[in-house]
């Protein structure tokens, strides 16, 4: 299925309602926890997998009560590169596929890996055309696999005309081909995305002014072809957020979960914060 289609005319609406619903700090050492760009949850909201920009992977288990973050314990491992070298860099987002394999998109050199197992030597998926034009420290920032097994990404920023062209690889496999384009909000660049349980497209995006990030999640209904801002902070309220889970509590209430890239930077923390949609 090729949506070719674009929403720059959609409306945007505010029918959601989030409520902050708690911050953890995440610390460790092994390997160092730092440069968190991309988390993956379980449907329960405790087990998840983590990734970094220099190719770290974590696995472990949010701890909760009642529902609220309270800790988290993980290990960790690093990844291997296409040649079978240990990665040092550019992974960004992260997707996992029924079967247990997982899917990696990249910065500097635009493209998505899958990996059948952790400890594999990963196999490429192919390439659009378009992505040898997008710059290395902005290109392919944001991955998710749709409930039909179809990939999406994006790139972190807009083409050179100011849109955002969302990326789609079929289930079956395939070429990438554009599959929609998205108006940019203010000066909010891609950060994260994710396929919530309602089968809604979420988008994490980011504005950075100089001293403090501003954060938002766009949804998007790709059947009615509709998009939403369910979620926009204050600026400084979170660090540089990066990474997007979506899943549904046992209240049945969407929650977005969200990890920050303290970029290995002394001032800035890998935070998980936590947003519930009423």
């Amino acid at each position: 299925m090729l949506l070719a289609a674009s929403l720059l005319a959609a409306p945007f609406s505010a029918d959601a309602n989030a409520t902050f619903a708690g911050r953890i700090v995440w610390r460790g050492l092994s390997p160092i926890v730092g440069g968190v760009s991309a988390i993956e949850l379980a449907d329960d909201g405790r087990s998840f997998i983590a990734l970094s920009d220099r190719g770290s992977f974590w696995t472990g288990e949010l701890q909760r009560e009642g529902g609220t973050l309270t800790g988290i314990s993980a290990t960790g491992r690093n990844l291997y590169k296409e040649d079978g070298r240990v990665m040092n860099g550019d992974s960004e987002g992260l997707a996992l596929a029924p079967d247990g394999s997982m899917y990696l998109s990249f910065e500097r050199r635009a493209r998505v890996l899958r990996y059948a197992s952790p400890d594999a030597v990963p196999e490429g998926t192919g390439r659009a055309p378009q992505w040898r034009e997008l710059r290395s420290n902005g290109a392919l920032e944001a991955l998710a696999i749709a409930p039909d097994g179809a990939l999406y990404t994006v790139a972190e920023e807009p083409d050179a005309d100011g849109l955002f062209t969302v990326y789609r690889r079929g289930g079956e496999g395939g070429p990438w081909r554009a599959a929609l384009r998205l108006d940019r909000v203010g000066d909010f660049k891609m950060t994260g995305a994710d396929f919530g349980p309602d089968g809604a497209l979420y988008l994490l995006e980011r504005q950075f002014s100089g001293f403090s990030f501003t954060s938002q999640v766009r949804r998007i209904d790709l059947s009615r072809m509709r998009q939403e801002i369910v979620l926009r902070t204050g600026a400084g309220t979170h660090g540089n957020l990066e990474g997007l889970a979506v899943w549904r509590d046992p209240q049945g209430k969407i929650r977005l979960t969200m990890v920050a890239d303290n970029n290995f930077h002394p001032l800035q923390q890998t935070e998980i914060v936590e947003y519930r949609l009423d």
